[in-house]
């Protein structure tokens, strides 16, 4: 292998291919609400429907996401 001394560079070093969970981390749950973040006042929409839809989107991605790293 040649080095600068020769004039010619020497070639710059290959990185390793990131694993594939690197590439495709798994998914993240959605954090659960506090008490503190619901008004109590039964909105139509309250936090905590919104965190169960979030759940379950989270539920459904991490099994596609086990199927593919399985």
């Amino acid at each position: 292998m040649h080095d600068e001394r020769d004039g010619i560079k020497a070639p710059a070093p290959v990185e390793p291919a990131a694993p594939a969970a690197a590439a495709d981390p798994p998914p993240v749950r959605p954090p659960e609400p506090d008490a503190a973040d619901c008004c109590g006042e039964g909105c139509v929409h309250c936090i905590y429907d919104v965190y169960e839809e979030a759940l379950e989107r989270y539920k459904l991605a991490l099994a596609e996401w086990r199927v593919r790293h399985a």
